[in-house]
């Protein structure tokens, strides 16, 4: 006798679609938020400081962003999938929903707050939970592990550009 756990069921083609979608408005409703608190400050305070080089055009950032939040969103639909259920799932989709939450704080402390040396801590934590987010997805799908590898390169260049800005504007 095996003392093995049996595999999951994978779930109805129904449910996994419908998940896919909650994944999907979940994740976009960060960005919306996000999106939303950056309006504020991004053509006033954010267009008075001083950027460094290598600094992208404006129009980039929503491009690339929506392209990683899509990302991000199939990822964690992908580790539930394979899962097969949100408890067997629960530890990564929870640093999953630390990341969001830190990417979202970003937001509201270097535009909202307008504070670019609260934005430096908080993207620097931002980039070690998705490292470990990525571990943890690893565990469950190679492929949703490989799809945050592309939000933390970009992660890593906020963090160039956040910390510059700080350095640059003190």
């Amino acid at each position: 006798m095996s003392t093995e756990p049996a595999a999951p069921e994978p779930p109805s083609a129904l449910v996994s679609l419908l998940y896919l979608f909650v994944f999907l408005i979940v994740v976009f409703m960060a960005a919306a938020a996000g999106g939303a608190i950056t309006a504020t400050s991004v053509d006033g305070w954010y267009q008075t400081l001083q950027k460094p080089p290598l600094t992208p055009a404006p129009w980039v950032f929503p491009i690339v962003w929506n392209l990683l939040y899509f990302m991000m969103a199939i990822s964690a639909w992908l580790v539930w999938r394979a899962a097969g259920s949100f408890d067997r799932a629960g530890f990564a989709l929870a640093l999953f929903g630390g990341q969001l939450s830190l990417n979202l704080a970003w937001s509201i402390v270097f535009f909202g707050l307008q504070s670019p040396w609260l934005g430096v801590a908080d993207i620097v934590m931002l980039d070690a939970a998705i490292l470990g987010t990525m571990l943890a997805f690893a565990t469950h799908s190679r492929l949703a592990a490989l799809l945050l590898a592309p939000y933390l390169a970009w992660t890593l260049f906020a963090t160039y550009l956040t910390v510059a800005i700080a350095v640059l504007n003190s």
